[in-house]
């Protein structure tokens, strides 16, 4: 039968190993230039040379996955891990290091002084509490640990920021009152489980033991240092009691009042009621001071009485003259004297007179006012 052939131009059908050199025969390289399709039996490269199929070169590169593709794109980094001597992989000693490691820095815990530390179990139940020092513990995530300072000293300010806080007192006023809480934990593990909000709490808890507080003072104790500390003291015993009996873990260390003062809108008149208040207590110092020293000066005089009235009773006459002689030494050096003989009437100069008329006679010196002309 006339035609192409299929295996190439001027091919064997019978695939003999005979073809010859020539055109027809070494045309079927690979390419086939003449315009046929490539036989598939050749080999590859550029002999140019026809052999048989054989069934050894169809399956010697045949694997139980397919065929075994040769050549094409290149092929990934063959990467092997390295080895120890006698051909042993490192891989367990790496693994068995990590663990280790890990095991290292999540069973053991150093708590440092001031501090404690709450273990628990897979991050929920309570387990242990750790005291200051090395501690051992089930790794993570089986056992946690939570450390706390529980020394420290914690304050929070009762209201925040400059807002007002009114209060009623015993006498029925209202006052503005600011004031510090200090306090730290004395029970870690009581203070983490048994309330969902610690500090809330201590806030709410402040604030009610220092309205019972203030509602037992009148207004002027509250605004008094002597009743500033009073409320402390009686703040601080209901605010623990409290706390304990919610087991909160909380001590209360101190309770400080900033501010005291009348609410905004009667401040000017509270102002007034202080003023005259403190005139008022000026007034009643000074008449306190003045008693005193009448109380003090008549007690003098009762004193020096007795004394004199001692003496009397030892020398009666001649205490009596004594006392008509200074009694009358103090009258007449207060008024204008004249002596005469007791025989008769002498003329005499009268100088206390002629001195008082000289006094009157003489003219008075106006003294200008400074600056004047």
């Amino acid at each position: 039968m006339a035609g192409k052939s299929p295996w190439g131009s001027g091919g064997n059908n019978d695939g003999g190993d005979g073809g010859d050199d020539g055109p027809s025969g070494g045309g079927d390289n690979g390419d086939d230039k003449g315009g046929g399709p490539r036989n598939p039996w050749l080999p590859g490269g550029g002999s140019g040379k026809r052999r048989s199929a054989n069934i050894e070169d169809i399956f010697k590169n045949r694997g139980p996955e397919g065929p075994r593709r040769g050549g094409g794109g290149p092929r990934g980094p063959n990467f092997r891990m390295p080895q120890r001597s006698g051909g042993k992989s490192w891989l367990p000693l790496i693994l068995g290091g990590a663990a280790v490691l890990w095991l290292g820095l999540s069973s053991v815990h150093f708590v440092q002084p001031r501090q404690q530390g709450v273990v628990t179990w897979l991050g929920g139940k309570y387990a242990a509490t750790l005291n200051p020092g090395t501690n051992w513990t089930l790794p993570w995530p089986v056992q946690q640990v939570t450390v706390e300072n529980v020394s420290q000293i914690r304050s929070a300010k009762i209201p925040e920021g400059n807002q007002e806080k009114l209060i009623l007192t015993g006498d029925q006023n209202l006052v503005d009152l600011s004031y510090l809480v200090r306090w730290n934990i004395k029970n870690l593990s009581d203070y983490q489980f048994q309330l969902e909000g610690p500090e809330e709490t201590i806030l709410e808890a402040a604030e009610a033991a220092m309205r019972a507080s203030v509602a037992e003072q009148p207004l002027d104790r509250v605004l008094s240092g002597a009743g500033r500390a009073d409320i402390e003291l009686a703040v601080m015993t209901r605010m623990q009691a409290m706390l304990d009996g919610y087991r909160a873990g909380i001590a209360v260390q101190g309770i400080e009042i900033d501010k005291t003062d009348p609410p905004q809108q009667v401040i000017e008149a509270f102002n007034d009621v202080l003023a005259a208040q403190q005139d008022a207590e000026r007034d009643i110092n000074q008449a306190q001071r003045y008693a005193q020293q009448l109380l003090a000066r008549a007690e003098g005089d009762a004193e020096a009485f007795n004394q004199i009235y001692g003496e009397y009773r030892l020398a009666p006459e001649v205490t009596r003259r004594r006392l008509y002689y200074e009694t009358m030494e103090s009258v007449l050096a207060k008024t204008d004297k004249t002596i005469i003989e007791a025989d008769g009437v002498t003329p005499y100069l009268p100088l206390p007179e002629v001195q008082r008329r000289s006094r009157e006679a003489q003219p008075q010196v106006v003294t200008p006012p400074a600056g004047g002309q």
